[in-house]
């Protein structure tokens, strides 16, 4: 995104490379385009890419099977109740389908595409505007068609309940709650150690294994430099850990993750 004077891209690859998502032009496969939407810089070369890499991979789709996709973001109106914008991988999904969008049930009840303009089916890699949930879903979660309104429903039941029997389970993990709940049986805490530098990871352990505080246990789970990652993020779910940050800030997905799970992540700058 090109749109500001500041716009770096070659830091941004750098980054995004650390995630394993190399440019193909330093010998990865991943295509990176630089784009303006403000001035058009760039979108007929992004339109090109993309067709190309679809041909590359020969990717197709079924529009005769039920929809599913991605929800792009979602939102509370007045007077239309919750509203999602979805992206159709896969299939069609027609007014009128039953449809389960992570843990929420809805009916479609009306769509609309990207000119406002209301229709009432849309096939594979059309956005559309839809009405018709029952609460607001998250951006990201995944939607499926239902041929059966019943099952739907169950579907959807069950998702929520195995939601909040996780919410449940992890949802005392932070050292506020730790702290409230210590007791004579029960005085350990789970730490998870993400550094800038290796030098300060094994400062890190070496202080908190040092610490002297009668009757509490600090284990020390895991500890390395680099970021905090998704697989920190399940075995601070397993061990009911927190996660301790320094030098470093985690990236939208990450902290997303964290929230959903109810894993606490505290960032510091001094030891």
């Amino acid at each position: 995104k090109m749109d500001k004077p500041q716009a770096n891209p070659d830091r941004v690859k750098q980054e995004l490379s650390a995630l394993n998502l190399v440019p193909s032009e330093w010998g990865g496969d991943t295509e990176y385009v630089n784009i303006s939407a403000l001035t058009g810089m760039g979108v007929s070369d992004l339109l090109e890419t993309i067709l190309m890499v679809s041909e590359i991979h020969d990717y197709k789709a079924n529009p005769n099977r039920l929809g599913i996709g991605t929800v792009i973001e979602a939102q509370l109106t007045k007077g239309r109740g919750p509203v999602a914008t979805f992206l159709v991988k896969n299939g069609t999904i027609k007014v009128g389908d039953p449809i389960v969008v992570g843990n929420v049930f809805g009916k479609v009840r009306a769509m609309q595409d990207e000119t406002k303009a209301i229709i009432k089916q849309a096939g594979p890699s059309k956005a559309v505007e839809v009405t018709g949930l029952e609460e607001v879903p998250q951006a990201g979660d995944y939607f499926m068609v239902f041929e059966d309104e019943k099952v739907a429903k169950l579907v959807s039941e069950e998702r929520m309940n195995r939601a909040n029997n996780e919410k449940n389970a992890t949802k005392a993990i932070s050292l506020a709650a730790m702290f409230e709940n210590l007791d004579d049986t029960n005085k350990e805490i789970n730490l998870i150690i993400r550094t800038d530098v290796q030098g300060s990871a094994e400062a890190l352990v070496s202080s908190l294994e040092k610490l002297k505080v009668e009757g509490v246990k600090i284990n020390i789970i895991r500890s390395g430099a680099g970021m905090i990652t998704d697989n920190d993020i399940s075995l601070a779910v397993a061990s009911k850990s927190i996660i301790i940050g320094f030098n470093i800030r985690p990236n939208s997905v990450i902290t997303k993750q964290a929230t959903d799970k109810w894993i606490e992540i505290r960032l510091y700058n001094i030891i």
